[in-house]
């Protein structure tokens, strides 16, 4: 499906946030920041689990950016933040006054995820496997 102007300019701007959001976890995540380490110890998959999932949310950034791929991305990182989330609901809470967090980790996480969900609405076509399933396909005959 060929997108609109603004659903293109929509979709991109949407993009280049969630990717600069997980990419600026990296840094943490990789370096062992006494932050990251303290989440996934509490979570009890340090140092795994830290280093897995910065590299599902780097392959998530990269596919966001390659076009045949963006749906692939949102997908990994809407899958990606999900588990966060998640874990944030249940072991780590929303505030984290332990490493000086007032809740700004959770409401990145929530403004990846509703960007992410978004992006997929936006290229829903693209959806791999099911995307021309569900929502038809609506290329331009050639």
């Amino acid at each position: 499906m060929v997108l609109n102007k603004k659903l293109n300019v929509i979709s991109w701007i949407l993009q280049i946030v969630v990717a600069v959001i997980l990419l600026q976890t990296l840094f943490f995540k990789f370096t062992g920041a006494t932050e990251s380490i303290y989440i996934f110890s509490k979570l009890g998959v340090e140092p795994w689990g830290r280093f897995g999932s910065g590299i599902v949310e780097l392959i998530a950034s990269i596919l966001l950016f390659l076009p045949r791929n963006i749906a692939i991305g949102a997908i990994l990182a809407l899958g990606t933040i999900s588990g966060a989330i998640f874990a944030h609901l249940t072991v780590l809470g929303i505030r984290m006054k332990e490493v000086n967090d007032n809740g700004e980790l959770f409401g990145l996480a929530v403004v990846v995820f509703l960007a992410s969900a978004v992006i997929l609405i936006i290229r829903r076509h693209a959806i791999p496997f099911v995307g021309e399933r569900l929502f038809g396909d609506t290329r331009q005959p050639a």
